[in-house]
């Protein structure tokens, strides 16, 4: 099950995309998603922020009154989100710019099927590359697929782990020694003494005692450990074959 929202300030216009997945989804058996409509950007912003909404595709119109698309897709880059976003514009106006925000398609209006579908194609492909790289974790309530990127590190506390993800963080009841054997084939995952685990796309410096993640939170760890982890933080950077943990 796929969730799609869509963004856009006309209602016809959110009628016409919704009309066309559906006719998508009945070329696709197998497809199964639900839509949810957001007709302002700040309305989307507010639920991926406070309602913790993460949409697995996100279709968004450009030229909007208030805040958008554009402004909308780099605020949730800057919040580490990586949705992946189809705009929809009147314009091709800001189709170099849309790479920017690692926009997976660019559709000018008024949109056609054939075009569409095509977009859907790509974009479904891209999705589900992505869940292949999901892993499962137990939390409270039952099991969750979780995209590593969405980590940005993992504390431990004895037989818990706390793992601080975009917008949430969960307590479950796993040894650090087996989430390391989870998270140590993702590539940007480097252990950091024995309390925690960094996923080092999320980490925006590395100070005298203290690491700052994009998220704002600070990882203060002892002066010992300083070298031998900015060793490993610019090894990944600069794709050395130094060891990965530390």
């Amino acid at each position: 099950m796929y969730l799609i929202a869509l963004c856009d300030d006309e209602t016809k216009e959110l009628d016409r995309i919704e009309s066309f997945l559906k006719k998508y989804q009945d070329t696709k058996q197998k497809i199964e998603y639900k839509i949810k409509r957001f007709e302002s950007a700040e309305t989307l912003l507010e639920w991926v922020r406070e309602e913790r909404y993460t949409p697995d595709l996100l279709l968004l119109d450009i030229f909007m009154s208030g805040k958008t698309g554009m402004e909308v897709a780099e605020e949730l880059r800057t919040l580490g989100f990586d949705i992946p976003i189809v705009f929809l514009t009147a314009s091709t106006e800001y189709a170099l710019k849309a790479y920017g925000v690692d926009a997976i398609q660019y559709l000018v209006k008024p949109l056609e099927q054939e075009r569409f579908f095509h977009a859907m194609d790509h974009a479904v492909d891209h999705i589900s590359k992505g869940k292949k790289d999901q892993i499962m974790i137990k939390i409270t309530g039952g099991f969750r697929p979780i995209s590593p990127s969405n980590i940005l590190y993992c504390e431990s506390q004895k037989n818990y782990q706390i793992l601080h993800l975009i917008g949430e963080e969960h307590k479950i009841r796993i040894t650090a020694a087996k989430l390391w054997d989870i998270l140590k084939h993702f590539s940007p995952f480097r252990k950091c003494g024995r309390a925690y685990i960094l996923n080092m796309d999320h980490i925006v410096s590395v100070e005298r005692e203290k690491i700052v993640m994009d998220n704002g939170s600070t990882i203060y760890i002892s002066r010992n450990q300083v070298a031998g982890f900015k060793k490993s933080y610019f090894s990944y950077y600069f794709d050395c074959d130094d060891e990965i943990s530390v």
